[in-house]
């Protein structure tokens, strides 16, 4: 499965449909914003192991600083409920991409891009 779309609960929580459940299982999922009106969704593996030593680089360089800053800034984790196998998504990231109660989600490699629902 490349892409779902979800209605968030009142509550702010995304439901991971359950073919997709098993790669969000033992951990956490960490939320970013996006290069733009979109957020990252990444497995606390693919986080600790892809996302952190890319974001080491070098001290002096600038563009390392920004990208930390862009992955950073607001960065939330959350466990999933692995009962109802949902996340939970801080609004002030829902609001910096401008998700209302719709979600569309699709797969970037090792992570998810979630945006807005368009009709």
């Amino acid at each position: 499965m490349d892409f779902f779309e979800r209605k968030l609960d009142d509550k702010n929580r995304l439901t991971i449909p359950s073919e997709l459940r098993h790669e969000f299982e033992g951990g956490k999922v960490i939320l970013t914003k996006g290069f733009a009106r979109y957020l990252h969704l990444y497995t606390e593996k693919v986080w600790n192991e892809d996302m952190e030593p890319a974001l080491k680089g070098d001290i002096l360089d600038e563009r390392t600083a920004d990208l930390n800053v862009q992955f950073r800034s607001g960065k939330s984790a959350s466990a999933m409920d692995a009962k109802q196998g949902r996340i939970t998504i801080e609004q002030h990231l829902l609001e910096y991409a401008g998700i209302g109660k719709e979600v569309l989600a699709v797969r970037a490699g090792k992570y998810w891009r979630l945006s807005a629902k368009t009709p």
